[in-house]
């Protein structure tokens, strides 16, 4: 059980390299490859998500505990490949056309990610048809929508109308965040949630596949 504490004080304090050699560690002395990203690599994102909630831990720590804990994800991986690893469920995220900031929305993926879910992060820009198209193909349950403009809020409204319009609607879950996002302004263009941070995003996110 000692490597899997050390493992999990290396996700905590991003430490990439010292990640590495405890999950071979762990990995060589038989270990299950699941325990090992549950109760090891998830359970130092677990410390780091509150941590940064409570501002205790700023962007560019969690993008380094992000980073180290998915180094070890990658080597698990590696070797369970007939392993199905469980998830909490498929998230489909992307910051809305007209608008190409990313900071927060690859900050919600990555908090999403490190608590169990499979994110599919589409970047910037994206317009409600590609949208749709992804929906169709990755099949989410969530789908999140992401503006850091005033300017660029409205497409989110035009994105869910897209949606609804398409007859997609109704086998999803809407949520918006970002700066200027309300939620007044998330139920006035009919999502099922709004997030005020990542750590917030998280708690809807579970409590809507709850």
């Amino acid at each position: 059980m000692a490597n899997l504490e050390t493992l999990k004080k290396g996700v905590i304090e991003g430490d990439v390299q010292l990640v590495m050699e405890e999950t071979r560690s762990c990995l060589d002395s038989g270990m299950d490859g699941l325990a090992i990203i549950n109760e090891g690599l998830v359970a130092g994102m677990n410390v780091v998500g509150p941590r940064f909630k409570a501002g205790e831990m700023f962007v560019p720590e969690v993008l380094m505990s992000a980073k180290a804990m998915a180094a070890g994800v990658e080597l698990v991986k590696s070797v369970l490949v007939d392993t199905e690893i469980p998830t909490a469920g498929k998230v489909l995220i992307g910051t809305v056309k007209g608008d190409l900031h990313d900071i927060g929305k690859n900050l919600v993926s990555i908090m999403l990610e490190s608590s169990g879910f499979e994110v599919v992060n589409m970047g910037v820009d994206i317009p409600p048809e590609q949208f749709a198209a992804a929906i169709r193909e990755h099949k989410p349950q969530i789908v999140g929508l992401s503006a850091l403009l005033t300017t660029t809020m409205l497409a989110m409204k035009d994105t869910i109308d897209y949606l609804r319009a398409e007859g997609l609607r109704d086998s999803i879950k809407v949520v918006i965040g970002g700066a200027p996002v309300t939620a007044d302004f998330a139920k006035e263009i009919g999502a099922d949630g709004y997030a005020p941070d990542a750590g917030a995003a998280v708690e809807l996110a579970q409590g809507l596949l709850g």
